[in-house]
């Protein structure tokens, strides 16, 4: 679902947090991603946390088209989950936060970003009973270029991802038939029972 490494740390934070957090605050994140979706299926996402002050939500691009914003950091709850809709093999997908504070938007594709800055940290994600395993993606509001500071913490707009099969109408179509022949030869063979009896 994604290229890339890491690992993490967070003043105050549990042990699950301490699996994905930027272990490296103050520093520029040297890696760079490209998701692209591995499975056919609804992409969902989790929301994990914030550490921002600014006010903004998370947005999904597939291919281009935007799919909308959603999991508000400053309202949504760990694990409030929001689904984007199905993607394909091989769909491009670059995810973003707009920054209603600053006006600002930074995306997970560094090419994208005005400022020429890396925003985001990703890792895999092992679930932890409310969130389920998928990828770990934290993003950065703030940028020296165009607030005048940074802290690159990358927790400030916090989430993880899952793309959920679903199956095809052909599929749908063929269970709905096996169910259908399975209940006929049930209701056959009952009745021939009967008429035996």
């Amino acid at each position: 679902m994604y290229v890339a490494t890491a690992g993490l740390i967070l003043a105050l934070a549990t042990p699950a947090e301490a699996d994905v957090i930027y272990p490296n605050p103050g520093t520029e994140n040297p890696t760079t991603y490209t998701f692209t979706s591995t499975s056919n299926g609804v992409l969902s996402a989790y929301f994990y946390g914030s550490g921002a002050s600014f006010t903004e939500s998370l947005g999904l691009l597939v291919n281009g088209q935007d799919r909308g914003t959603a999991l508000e950091n400053q309202s949504s709850a760990y694990g409030q989950s929001y689904d984007f809709g199905k993607v394909t093999i091989g769909d491009t997908l670059v995810f973003y936060i707009d920054v209603k504070t600053t006006g600002y938007t930074y995306y997970s594709d560094i090419k994208m970003n005005s400022d020429g800055v890396n925003h985001v940290y990703s890792t895999a994600f092992n679930g932890d009973g409310t969130i389920p395993k998928g990828t770990y993606v934290g993003f950065e509001d703030l940028s020296l270029h165009q607030t005048g500071w940074t802290d690159n913490n990358y927790t400030d707009e916090q989430f993880v991802f899952t793309i959920t099969a679903v199956p095809e109408p052909s599929t749908w179509a063929m269970m709905i038939l096996g169910f259908a022949g399975i209940s006929f030869f049930t209701y056959r063979r009952r009745n021939s029972g009967d008429a035996i009896a």
